[in-house]
């Protein structure tokens, strides 16, 4: 029998993890000593308390039951009570607030509740894959928001096209951002309501690194702008706040039509996340102050460590207020050895691994726009940091 895949998957572009994950393999089985600054996946423990709150939870036979497709209300009022501590802002726990199987299977799924084939969805490029990926995987079309560094990578929504603004139905905006770690202001995000007003177009925000800010940089949230819940969603995880990527938990708060809508796609998708990391969940709302405080000082002394040491090697560097993400504009130096028809930060990515076993992620897979640049992520040791500087003063 001859077995044919969709049109959809055949223009669905390869996930830029795994074709990474699958180069770390491939050299660690050549006994290379690989440093590893690839994916944003932080390397310390979750914290105990949250441990054991999911140990304790997992002994009761009513959380090994199907999961609420909405979420345990107490998972949503810890939600509701965060938002409301740290932003300033209300939501409803029982009609604005769906958590999530990580916030990434959410942003994937939102699309089908909103487009119809052929509408586009305005994505900023460089970003994070599933924004497209979930464009696509709904029948959408993706129309790229540029983000250059004479921007502060902030999208220019005035240069978008009539034409397109008319067939547009989604925006994505992303801050802290990955990968090019830039920060937005209130001021942004009112722009950002007033053009979704203007043009009847839906906001996702994506909050995932709002945490992890430096230097008493907080970051704001896109809901608190006036009129935003009423354009809006914003995404959230418990992933790099609390070191829980494996956990898988999330949420998304807002519009609650939004949220409806998405609900009922999960519903005919999922059964809801595990009960006992949902109770986990809350632990980590709501007693993990000093552990955040923690997290930032770490990843904070780390930037500072790389940046100052790709400073003194010549490499141009700005210094990031938020995430555990370098984005690190490529020496012309380097790109002088590319004799290929690969693109340069490809090619940049492949010799840092093969010469002095270093991964690190290639801008142009988060798009066009992210080409001559690659992202280093934080989440490796002081001492590793270190010894990556070492290898490339050598290189």
């Amino acid at each position: 029998m001859r077995i044919k895949i969709s049109t959809r998957l055949k223009i669905l572009p390869p996930y830029l993890f795994v074709e990474i994950d699958r180069a770390k393999r491939k050299a660690r089985l050549l006994g290379k000593d690989i440093i590893d600054f690839g994916i944003g996946d932080p390397d310390c423990p979750t914290p105990r308390y949250i441990i054991d709150a999911l140990v304790k939870s997992a002994h009761k036979p009513a959380t090994h039951r199907y999961a609420l497709d909405n979420g345990i209300p107490a998972l949503r009022q810890a939600i509701a009570a965060w938002y409301k501590q740290r932003f300033k802002v209300s939501l409803n726990p029982e009609t604005e607030i769906l958590p999530l199987i990580g916030s990434k299977e959410g942003i994937a799924h939102f699309p089908l509740g909103i487009l119809n084939p052929g509408d586009y969805s305005l994505i900023p490029d460089p970003c994070y894959p599933p924004y497209r990926g979930g464009t696509i995987l709904a029948g959408g079309r993706v129309y790229s928001l540029p983000l250059l560094e004479r921007n502060d990578f902030l999208p220019e929504l005035k240069r978008i096209s009539t034409g397109i603004l008319n067939k547009a139905r989604l925006l994505y905006i992303n801050y802290p951002n990955n990968p090019t770690s830039a920060v937005a202001t209130k001021e942004f995000y009112q722009e950002v309501v007033r053009f979704a007003e203007r043009y009847n177009i839906v906001v996702i925000s994506d909050l995932a690194y709002s945490e992890i800010s430096f230097d008493g940089f907080s970051m704001p949230s896109f809901l608190q702008v006036k009129g935003a819940k009423g354009v809006g969603v914003e995404f959230h995880s418990l992933s790099k706040t609390y070191n829980m990527t494996g956990w898988r938990i999330g949420w998304v708060c807002g519009n609650k039509n939004l949220i409806s809508a998405l609900g009922r796609i999960k519903s005919n998708i999922d059964s809801g996340i595990f009960t006992a990391i949902q109770i986990a969940g809350v632990t980590a709302l709501t007693k993990s102050r000093t552990q955040t405080d923690k997290i930032r000082r770490l990843y904070q002394e780390r930037r500072d460590i790389l940046v100052d040491g790709l400073r003194s090697l010549g490499w141009q560097i700005v210094r990031p207020k938020a995430t555990f993400y370098i984005w690190a504009k490529i020496p012309n130096r380097y790109l002088l050895l590319n004799k290929t028809k690969i693109s340069n930060s490809i090619f940049f990515a492949k010799e840092l691994l093969k010469r002095i076993g270093i991964v690190v992620t290639p801008g142009r897979g988060f798009g066009r726009y992210g080409e001559g640049y690659v992202r280093f992520a934080l989440t490796i040791d002081k001492e590793r940091i270190r010894e990556a500087l070492v290898r490339l003063k050598r290189w």
